[in-house]
């Protein structure tokens, strides 16, 4: 069904906001734009739930917080509505708060998104969740706050790598002029963003790029991380986020993946690509993405993970 948010928010007095396990500046991002939002537009405040670790450069975000982590499963909401969520195996232990509630919402902009929700508001087109919600609101003339404006900016500068990736469009400069207009502040979000990384971060990341291996003349690049070794480096669940990007930039590499090893026979999978359809490749495991950005969880090792992986990588 299609999204009218002010009828469907309106009469709702208990909302929840969730974001995908591993967070994102583009989740995080679109989860405090709504917030300050609802908040601004309709005097409620919705309560946040995050399903894994803020990652650090992220916990500057407005209101974040104010988000938890774990709720009262008992807990019933009248609106529970899901950003940046692609499938929705990837709520986790959240997904209980979204199958109960009154009224549930998916907004996102992954092509690989069945509209799992009540209401649906995908655009495969957009850069990010943030552009979705942007649009949205320009569209429905909703007044963008300015602890909003900063959260959209945070959130389509982050999923377009800086405005770097394919994803970037005229519409995505377009979004971001205005949001500049209402007052963000493009180079302190990016040094919050970008530079502010600790030093154990950018060792655990040297040490996984180093390790990595190459195959079919260089074209294919990827690297495993052991649980030894975020144990080794105490590394947190967002580390290995941009190691994928690292060997993609790599000049002979067409596609690049990071296999993660959660447990014995669980395997957590990133993958990258300049030309390859990579979302099709996750597919096959339950998982999804972008055509050049995608990832999956996998129910093996990481030895047998890489060999399928490499089954369906066709060069």
């Amino acid at each position: 069904m299609k999204c009218n948010l002010d009828d469907i928010i309106k009469p709702a007095k208990k909302i929840l906001l969730l974001t995908h396990i591993n967070p994102d500046g583009d989740t995080l991002g679109s989860m405090c734009a709504m917030y300050s939002m609802i908040n601004d537009r309709f005097k409620v405040k919705a309560d946040m739930c995050v399903v894994s670790a803020i990652p650090y450069n992220y916990t500057f975000l407005p209101n974040i917080n104010l988000a938890q982590r774990f709720y009262d499963q008992s807990l019933v909401y009248d609106l529970v509505i899901a950003l940046d969520v692609a499938a929705i195996d990837r709520l986790r232990d959240a997904k209980i708060f979204f199958d109960k509630a009154k009224c549930r919402v998916n907004i996102d902009h992954h092509k690989t998104n069945v509209s799992y929700g009540d209401y649906n508001m995908i655009d495969p087109n957009a850069s990010s969740c943030g552009e979705v919600l942007f649009n949205y609101f320009i569209l429905n003339n909703w007044n963008i706050t300015k602890d909003a404006a900063d959260s959209l900016y945070v959130a389509i500068m982050t999923d377009t790598g800086n405005f770097r990736f394919d994803n970037t469009s005229a519409e995505t400069f377009r979004a971001v002029a205005k949001l500049v207009d209402i007052g963000v502040k493009p180079s302190v979000l990016y040094k919050q963003c970008y530079e502010t990384m600790s030093k154990n971060l950018v060792m655990f990341q040297n040490y996984c790029v180093n390790k990595a291996e190459f195959l079919s003349d260089n074209r294919i690049a990827y690297t495993v991380v052991y649980k030894k070794d975020l144990e080794k480096f105490n590394a947190g669940d967002d580390y290995t986020s941009g190691i994928a990007e690292t060997l993609r930039a790599i000049d002979s590499t067409e596609v690049a993946f990071v296999l993660k090893e959660v447990e014995n026979k669980l395997t957590k999978v990133s993958m990258r690509s300049k030309h390859i359809d990579v979302a099709k490749i996750c597919e096959k495991f339950d998982g999804g993405g972008h055509t050049f950005a995608a990832g999956c969880t996998i129910k093996d090792s990481v030895g047998n993970s890489v060999k399928k992986l490499l089954k369906e990588i066709k060069l």
